[in-house]
């Protein structure tokens, strides 16, 4: 949540140092953690806190495995790497930076 109120994504690699993770899979175990966040976030009606962290390799937006979860949690019915999910990120990212009280401008 502290990603939230600075009000800018990090990457999942930024988060497991912040957590003192060390190898191996460290991303792994991160995206295994997001993701069950993202199941709470959903249940509860609440924008997905996932949206702050993104991929190295992906121009800002987080990896595939993001937009796959949010298929099979029903909020998400597009192609994974298309213009309409670089909009769902985009809405995701303001709707939990508004929620956890970081301007989105």
């Amino acid at each position: 949540m502290e990603r939230a109120t600075l009000g800018s994504p990090t990457t999942y690699k930024a988060l497991a140092e912040r957590l003192g993770l060390v190898p191996p899979q460290t991303i792994h175990r991160i995206c295994e953690a997001l993701e069950i966040l993202m199941e709470e976030d959903v249940a509860a009606g609440r924008p997905m806190l996932i949206a702050l962290y993104v991929s190295k390799t992906g121009a800002n937006m987080p990896a595939q495995g993001f937009f796959l979860k949010a298929r099979l949690l029903g909020v998400f019915s597009a192609v994974p790497g298309g213009a309409d999910a670089e909009m769902f990120h985009r809405e995701e990212l303001e709707r939990a930076l508004s929620f956890y009280g970081a301007p989105t401008h």
